[in-house]
């Protein structure tokens, strides 16, 4: 659809433009440092809906769009599609990661302990006026204390690195987690392929990383809630940076680390389908995957049940695969219903004429 411009629209465009500045200005600047180091969880966030890791880049989104997620997710993607791609990475091993916390509401004891690490989980949710001007020298010294974990492990402690086993390898052992095959198929890349119906499972994941937060987890809690047949148990959650490889170039037998980053992953179980007695015996367990950029715990979790309500069969919206991964990603989203606030003069006109003529035939009518 073309839009025909308006007379003087240039130079109205100019001076909102103008305005935005003059709204953005302050006598207070704030550095993109400042936004990065304080705004953690926003910045993961806008990293995981736009599907570009780099903390600095996310910061400096949001100082020029005055906050706005949308607009960070949008400038992010366009100056990603800028960029070229001269490697594709390896598998990454999140068996090795470097844990900063790592729970699992399936068992109380595992091995390695549970570490909980920072998370707002446990706090009271009251104001803090600590953080209030003039009050900083407080927060450097609360940093400075060293925090031990209900494993008595100081995480603090400067070169501790934490890594422990999978909680679903206890499950495997005792053989009440469902067998998987190994899928050895090139994953589908969502960002350079058009996305087809059934899709692969690896395209379901990469568009649920990339989802609005809060679609996915409304489409969670919607299976949870009984319109799907999801509810489950968290196996493990854990946080933590792992790294990332490539091929050595002159050996592709050698592979390079060219860095790390911090994701969120969460392994969730729920019972297979079962319908008699007799398959209720050898009932087992199956679940859904979620790994998102930064600390994304929630949207970590939505994304696992959304993936195991995927894998059953019925008439709800969350089992609904077209439904949920074509209409989740924040910036077609966004997108879509901001281009409502541009011109529809001409189609307006129209549907008025109609309703115009039905109003005349019907006092016709009347006549």
């Amino acid at each position: 659809m073309a839009y025909v411009a308006v007379t003087g629209g240039r130079e109205a465009i100019e001076q909102s433009l103008k305005l935005l500045e003059i709204f953005r200005d302050s006598k207070t600047d704030i550095s993109v440092s400042c936004i990065k180091d304080n705004m953690g969880l926003l910045i993961d966030k806008i990293m995981s809906e736009a599907g570009f890791y780099s903390r600095e880049y996310a910061a400096l989104a949001l100082k020029q769009c005055e906050g706005s997620v949308e607009e960070a997710v949008f400038l992010l993607r366009a100056y990603r599609s800028t960029l070229p791609r001269n490697y594709y990475s390896l598998p990454v091993d999140t068996s090795k990661m470097r844990l900063i916390r790592r729970i699992s509401a399936a068992f109380k004891d595992i091995p390695g302990g549970q570490i909980l690490g920072p998370t707002y989980d446990y706090s009271h949710r009251l104001l803090d006026f600590s953080l209030m001007d003039g009050e900083e020298n407080n927060r450097q010294q609360k940093k400075k204390e060293k925090v031990s974990e209900d494993t008595g492990r100081s995480v603090a402690k400067e070169g501790y690195d934490i890594r422990c086993g999978r909680v679903t390898d206890i499950l495997k052992k005792e053989k009440v987690l469902a067998e998987t095959e190994e899928d050895n198929t090139p994953p589908f890349d969502v960002t350079s392929d058009v996305l087809t119906f059934p899709a692969p499972r690896s395209a379901r994941l990469q568009t649920f990383a990339r989802s609005d937060a809060g679609f996915l987890g409304g489409v969670a809690y919607s299976s949870m809630r009984g319109y799907g047949a999801v509810h489950p148990t968290v196996s493990e959650l854990r946080c933590g940076y792992v790294e990332v490889c490539i091929p050595y170039v002159l050996d592709e037998s050698e592979e390079i680390c060219i860095g790390d980053i911090l994701v969120t992953e969460v392994e969730a179980l729920v019972p297979s389908h079962t319908e008699t007695e007799e398959e209720f015996d050898k009932m087992t367990l199956s679940g859904g995957y979620g790994l998102i950029f930064g600390r994304n715990e929630n949207k970590a979790i939505a994304m696992s049940i959304a993936d195991a309500s995927l894998e059953t069969e019925g008439n709800t919206p969350s089992q609904d695969e077209e439904f949920v991964l074509t209409h989740g990603d924040c910036l077609e989203m966004s997108g879509f219903i901001s281009h409502l606030k541009l011109p529809h003069y001409v189609t307006f006109q129209s549907k008025l004429d109609r309703v115009r003529i039905q109003e005349d035939e019907q006092e016709e009518k009347n006549d």
